[in-house]
């Protein structure tokens, strides 16, 4: 208790209530989306363990994404599926608080990482011949280390403004997650100076990675259109493409969601938008880097061939 306001314990994910007639067909289709992004990206993890040939930069990073990216959906993921099969949509005050901390980790963690692909793949296209110095396996686990580093350090001060707000009620938060400013405007607190700081903070941590992979692109694609040859041109840009497609939906996501006027009528379209750039590209990613990849496409390849030769070869 603070004077005649009762502390908030607990609070109500509204997620999808909108949706009620329609709660078994949506754990149906989220419980699938999960299987396949669990299976998705730890097969990218086990081909990139296994296969010599994925041992490079490219693929080092590429397995650190595929990691975070199951952290990042068991983040979210789970609750939602509760949510939809029990009915319950209540969350401990402390649940709430650890989850907004995983997924702000782990979202930070995700600009950082891409921002290092993108800056290797700069590297590769132009600067080919200082490329095998410039990333060797020491800087790889260092930028990697960063990248996570940076993530939770930015989560950590963020979270220790969060943690000043008091809450007394009301405790419905309009969102499948307990994302901060769902959470922010649930305050009875005056949070005129946790939205400044947290703002400051966000510019802080996340505008250098978006500037270093913006800029990173546009000097690729300067290089790319200096090539005078039309199949050289093609095959510098297929070597950068998948992990375009990857940035380009994981930030014009974020930006929907983050510009989009706060309205009750634009709720829906919120929360839409959220699922593009928290849960879909956890699935997603893996297929586009498999799908475009002939390395990862011949390493999959040769791991089914290899399983069906060991499994039927014995019986003939």
């Amino acid at each position: 208790m603070q004077g005649n306001m009762t502390v908030v314990t607990h609070f109500i994910l509204l997620g999808f209530g909108e949706l009620h007639g329609m709660q078994m067909l949506l754990f149906m289709l989220f419980l699938t989306l999960y299987i396949f992004t669990m299976m998705a990206n730890f097969l990218t993890v086990f081909l990139i363990l296994v296969d010599h040939r994925l041992h490079t930069p490219m693929y080092f990073f590429l397995g650190n994404l595929s990691c975070l990216e199951m952290m990042y959906s068991s983040t979210i993921l789970p609750k939602m599926l509760d949510s939809f099969l029990t009915g319950k949509k209540y969350i401990s005050f402390k649940g709430c608080i650890t989850q907004f901390y995983f997924f702000a980790s782990l979202g930070s963690t995700e600009c950082y990482l891409l921002s290092v692909m993108s800056y290797d793949r700069f590297l590769a296209i132009c600067k080919p011949l200082h490329y095998a110095t410039a990333m060797r396996i020491t800087r790889c686990i260092q930028l990697a280390a960063v990248s996570w580093i940076n993530g939770v350090v930015f989560t950590s001060v963020y979270l220790i403004f969060m943690l000043q707000l008091w809450f007394c009620g009301p405790n419905e938060i309009d969102h499948f997650f307990c994302e901060s400013l769902p959470l922010i405007k649930l305050s009875c607190s005056d949070t005129t100076f946790a939205k400044y700081t947290i703002a400051i903070l966000a510019y802080t941590f996340t505008f250098p990675p978006f500037i270093l992979t913006f800029m990173s692109y546009l000097f690729i694609l300067r290089t790319i259109l200096r090539i005078s040859s039309r199949i050289g041109r093609q095959k510098a840009f297929s070597t950068c493409s998948s992990h375009l497609i990857v940035v380009s939906f994981f930030y014009g996501a974020i930006t929907a969601v983050y510009l989009m006027p706060e309205t009750e009528e634009m709720k829906n379209y919120t929360k839409f938008f959220s699922l593009l750039y928290t849960v879909f590209p956890s699935l997603l990613n893996p297929l586009i880097y498999t799908l475009r990849n002939k390395d990862v496409k011949e390493a999959l390849k040769k791991l089914f061939g290899r399983f069906w030769k060991n499994r039927f070869l014995p019986c003939i």
